[in-house]
């Protein structure tokens, strides 16, 4: 199981770099088709599908509204959330009022739950991820878009290594019995300590005339937060409709969500806060 593990993170690290690195289109197809497992991993957790095998009406309409937020992201191209929003905004209403339309004209054959975790589930996977594109078709988004990574694939390396060092207090026992206080800790140090770094080394000297090294360690610090929050509440979910792993696709991992869950959450905060505080 070790060696599994091990040999399909170091194929995704490889895939998250090359992608990130190219940007643009391919990036775009790479996280449109994590988007649509993502969304349909997530209509099974929390009960949507009727049968895990076959898609049903909710799910396939929530499926294309994915490919069209995503022709809708990717019509911007520049990265630009504020000159596409009426686009996408378009899209996010009209996936729910289909939705709204299909549980109409079927009842009684879908409960509101249904519905309710259809949107859930396009708004929580699909729309959260497409952020990293964002981030990284934004202005100097080819720095911007590691932050990321950092933020939540560092987080949690330095979270685990803290955490088996010296992890005592258990902070959250119920949810997640494994994460201890120091481990969180060690997590956003971390990851603030790393973005510290790469922001003083590579980031830097591509700027010469601005110091950003401490606003990107600050944005990788609370990306690390949110990234935790991201991880917590995929297990959360987990935990409530008694499953073990969203799904089965990455060979020691599990499924998608499983893999994601923490950078599900960190894409947009880096987005935002990138747009805030950083003007490169």
């Amino acid at each position: 199981m070790f060696w599994t593990r091990l040999a399909s993170g170091i194929v995704l690290i490889i895939i998250a770099f090359a992608s990130m690195a190219f940007g643009g289109l391919p990036l775009l197809l790479i996280l449109l088709a994590i988007s649509l497992v993502a969304y349909r991993e997530l209509t099974k957790a929390l009960q949507c599908a009727v049968d895990a095998k076959k898609l049903n009406l909710l799910e396939s309409v929530g499926l294309l509204g994915v490919a069209a937020y995503y022709g809708a992201v990717y019509a911007g191209r520049n990265g630009d959330l504020g000159g596409n929003a009426l686009y996408l905004l378009m899209v996010t209403v009209g996936v729910f009022l289909a939705e709204l339309f299909v549980y109409v004209i079927t009842f009684p054959r879908f409960r509101a739950a249904q519905v309710e975790a259809a949107v859930f589930s396009f708004l929580y996977g699909p729309v959260m991820l497409a952020f990293v594109y964002l981030t990284r078709e934004s202005g100097q988004g080819i720095y911007m878009v590691w932050m990321i990574l950092i933020s939540s694939w560092g987080c949690d390396t330095c979270a685990y290594v803290v955490g088996k060092l010296i992890g005592r207090k258990k902070i959250f026992p119920v949810l997640s019995p494994h994460k201890s206080l120091e481990g969180c800790i060690g997590g956003v140090a971390g990851a603030a300590l790393i973005g510290g770094l790469y922001g003083h080394f590579f980031v830097e000297k591509a700027f010469p005339d601005q110091t950003v090294a401490w606003i990107i360690a600050f944005i990788c610090g609370v990306g690390a937060v949110m990234s935790m929050v991201g991880d917590l509440a995929a297990s959360a979910v987990k935990r409530n409709h008694d499953i073990k792993d969203y799904g089965r696709l990455i060979p020691g991992h599990g499924g998608i969500m499983d893999r994601f869950d923490s950078m599900i959450v960190t894409a947009p905060m880096t987005y935002f806060l990138t747009v805030l505080m950083l003007r490169l």
